[in-house]
């Protein structure tokens, strides 16, 4: 998987939710990972949205888009409570 991002907006991300875009990748290679469609998001592109584990066993959530097999990621940050209870459920 080849990952790309803006480096202004990946500052902004680190400082405001404490979660690099480095961690980020990490996400979309937990086997158990979950993507889907986010039709709130996507007026202008297709986005979506990976609850992943991250390498240091964070479970985060996502946002990204993905042309010609590059995912270019939008955001990231910590899932909250309700969102952890849903993925440990399954």
């Amino acid at each position: 998987m080849r990952f790309t991002w803006d480096a202004g907006k990946a500052n902004f991300n680190l400082q405001k939710h404490g979660v690099s875009f480095q961690e980020a990748t990490t996400a979309f290679r937990d086997p158990l990972s979950v993507t889907g469609y986010d039709p709130d998001h996507s007026t202008d592109e297709d986005r979506f949205v990976t609850f992943g584990v991250s390498n240091q066993g964070r479970l985060l959530v996502v946002s990204h888009t993905e042309e010609d097999k590059v995912i270019r990621l939008i955001s990231c940050r910590l899932a909250t409570k309700q969102e952890k209870k849903i993925h440990e459920e399954g």
